[in-house]
């Protein structure tokens, strides 16, 4: 219902009002006066006249139709393209869900995995792996291991942090992932704990502080967890990433 209240200081300058917003003439409207002006006595007791004009039914009935006859045909094509279009964006969202909650997140980041090894030249590579809960292991095997894992393990880490992402993209809770080939890691550990004992006492031999190389944050981690029941020594860890290194300090 087209409708509107206005107010002015009569009634007919307040139905003049009403007509111009709501865009008619007198004879397409009825007007209700919700209450009459009055001019008062030198300023005293003047009040504004109000009206409530409303436009009439027959009119607002003709208006709807002359809105639908200028819809053409060919709008109502775009329209119904466009209603169609729509559906197939939700059709195939919804298959996407579906494919992505069919497919196993494991067997994903395997086939990720060697598809990124083949691209590296390592055609042999072969991948079990073990999964408790949200943690994954990944145990790695090939002829070229060492180009696997990269100086330091560095190429081992990155193929860990890239295989956990597509591990989570399709799995249903976050999962972590463990990569290791041919052991390394357990290697590496004994290697860095052997190495953090040499360079402890390297610090009490000296009363100097002792640096290592930048490593990534599960080395220094080792290191500080060797060294952790000694008492005449001290570990922290200076710099930023990725050339954080750990730092040997004697007790004073």
């Amino acid at each position: 219902m087209k409708q509107t209240t206005q107010i002015g200081a009569t009634v007919e300058e307040a139905i003049s009002l009403a007509l111009q917003k709501l865009g008619h003439s007198r004879e397409q409207v009825d007007v209700e006066v919700l209450q009459e002006g009055k001019k008062g006595f030198l300023g005293f007791g003047a009040r504004n006249a109000e009206v409530c004009v409303t436009v009439k039914e027959s009119i607002q009935q003709q208006e709807s139709e002359a809105v639908l006859v200028k819809e053409t045909p060919e709008k109502e094509v775009e329209i119904e393209e466009a209603v169609k279009q729509e559906l197939i964006s939700v059709h195939d969202v919804q298959l996407m869900e579906q494919e992505i909650a069919q497919v196993d997140p494991i067997e994903a980041a395997k086939n990720y995995l060697m598809s990124i090894a083949l691209e590296m030249g390592v055609t042999d590579l072969a991948i079990e792996h073990t999964s408790d809960g949200k943690n994954v292991s990944f145990k790695l095997s090939s002829e070229k291991a060492a180009l696997l894992i990269g100086k330091r393990g560095l190429t081992l880490n990155g193929l860990q942090q890239l295989t956990q992402l597509i591990l989570n993209k399709s799995a249903k809770s976050f999962m972590i992932l463990q990569m290791d080939v041919e052991d390394y890691r357990e290697r590496r550990q004994v290697a860095l704990e052997q190495l953090a004992a040499r360079m402890a006492d390297k610090a009490i031999r000296t009363r100097k502080p002792v640096a290592f190389e930048p490593m990534a944050s599960y080395e220094r981690k080792i290191i500080h967890n060797a060294l952790a029941n000694r008492l005449d020594i001290e570990t922290h860890s200076e710099g930023t990433e990725p050339n954080r290194y750990l730092v040997i300090e004697p007790v004073k």
